[in-house]
């Protein structure tokens, strides 16, 4: 028997295990955050699929997300990543990576942590939504509104209002699992 999943999952295993095992579970480390954020920010213009599909090259690419070495990246680091056919080789979104690295950097070391400054967003704790469609999801809020603009300020790009809502469907910070998905009753994990 086939699982009733979100409808916007298709037959790609690599897809429904990112469905079933990743998308709307709550994120709570930093840094962890920090890398989903980053590469949210890839898939803009693009599928999600397309993102996942390079997810390791990524990881592989920019130091398993480690703001800290990202943000020595050069020019001639930025010259060969665009060189890399695993990643997305656009010159804009290579360098939003440093960029958000170094201001991930400058916000921690002010004594802030990312986490709950990205959860306060939602109040601190995940959002339970109840559509039944996905005609219904929206595709932004007032809070990724918010969290766009506060990133902003912070010296992050590739994150505006939608890409932000991503991220918080993403990493749990709203469950927008449809009722008749079988991960909507399963949101404690």
């Amino acid at each position: 028997m086939d699982l009733q999943r979100c409808g916007w999952v298709s037959k790609d295993p690599l897809y429904q295990d990112y469905h079933d095992n990743v998308w709307g579970r709550p994120v709570y480390d930093s840094q962890e955050l920090f890398a989903k954020l980053c590469l949210d920010g890839q898939q803009a213009g693009l599928s999600w699929i397309t993102i996942l599909k390079k997810q390791q090259n990524y990881q592989a690419a920019f130091a398993d997300f480690d703001p800290y070495v990202i943000a020595t990246f050069d020019e001639q680091k930025v010259e060969a990543l665009l060189q890399n056919p695993g990643i997305v080789r656009n010159r804009l979104k290579v360098n939003s990576i440093i960029k958000n690295a170094k201001g991930y950097i400058a916000f921690v070391e002010q004594g802030n942590d990312f986490s709950a400054f990205l959860w306060s967003f939602v109040g601190g704790e995940p959002k339970l939504n109840h559509f039944q469609s996905l005609a219904q999801l929206p595709a932004q809020t007032p809070e990724s509104e918010a969290m766009s603009k506060a990133l902003k300020k912070l010296g992050f790009n590739f994150v505006g209002p939608t890409i932000c809502y991503a991220f918080m469907q993403a990493v749990g910070m709203v469950n927008d699992h449809t009722q008749d998905c079988f991960c909507y009753q399963d949101k404690s994990n």
